[in-house]
């Protein structure tokens, strides 16, 4: 939220140049700004990204009509999947199962980043628009029993500092071994729970810091992790053995 129009774009071109080919590139393209949004996934589009992961409109609180109208704009302006991000604790916006069912028929809306961590809407959403929307998690703590109850993955924070375990979860889920996607899982509470001891990304960007990934900047509003946090964050790493 605290980078620049400029910087957003560049974030997105590096992430495209890195990947190379060799993985899905999904950018961040939202904003509360629908004429913000078309533009920032235009942009996404053009630099080569793969899809783009759009969250609703926060603070202006859109009704359901205009949160239609807000994808509807984007889906008609740029033919490239889109991922809708719903976020209620963020954007103070909770979609409806009869909204996503009419945004399911946009052609290039794609599916759903939830993260409510309410499983229920895993089946309520399936009942309404079957495999015609890819259902992802925003919630590592839940996201073998999303898959479970018919999920296709999850968008997580943790991966960003133990992505090869949490492959392994999900690729347990897809062979429908879930004994086997809930044993990796445990391994990875103590460390789900400290990534969100703080606003996110405050805790996984200092622990990206500490495994020599990136600094630990973090811009206003935000700041650094208090003491006790960086403690729990450091013990939760070694225990799990990244540090």
């Amino acid at each position: 939220p605290t980078l620049t129009h400029e910087e957003h774009k560049h974030v997105v071109e590096l992430c495209v140049k890195a990947a190379a080919g060799r993985a899905h590139v999904m950018a961040g393209t939202g904003s509360n700004s629908t004429d913000e949004a078309v533009d920032f996934t235009r942009h996404a589009k053009e630099v080569g990204a793969d899809s783009a992961l759009i969250v609703t409109p926060y603070y202006n609180k859109p009704t359901p009509e205009g949160i239609y109208q807000h994808f509807k704009a984007i889906n008609d302006a740029v033919d490239i999947p889109l991922i809708v991000y719903n976020i209620p604790g963020r954007s103070v916006i909770n979609i409806s199962d009869g909204l996503f069912e009419r945004l399911a028929e946009l052609p290039n809306v794609a599916g759903v980043k939830d993260a409510t961590g309410d499983l229920a809407r895993v089946s309520t959403l399936r009942h309404l628009v079957g495999d015609r929307f890819a259902l992802l998690s925003g919630e590592d703590m839940t996201a073998v029993g999303f898959n479970a109850q018919g999920g296709q993955g999850c968008i997580s924070v943790t991966a960003n500092i133990a992505p090869k375990r949490c492959a392994e979860i999900q690729n347990a889920c897809l062979a429908g071994d879930y004994a086997e996607a809930l044993r990796l899982h445990e391994t990875l509470v103590g460390l789900h729970t400290s990534m969100f001891l703080e606003t996110n990304p405050v805790p996984v960007k200092y622990a990206a810091h500490l495994m020599g990934k990136c600094s630990d900047e973090i811009r206003l509003p935000l700041t650094l992790p208090e003491a006790d946090t960086q403690a729990r964050v450091k013990q939760a790493m070694q225990s799990f053995g990244l540090l």
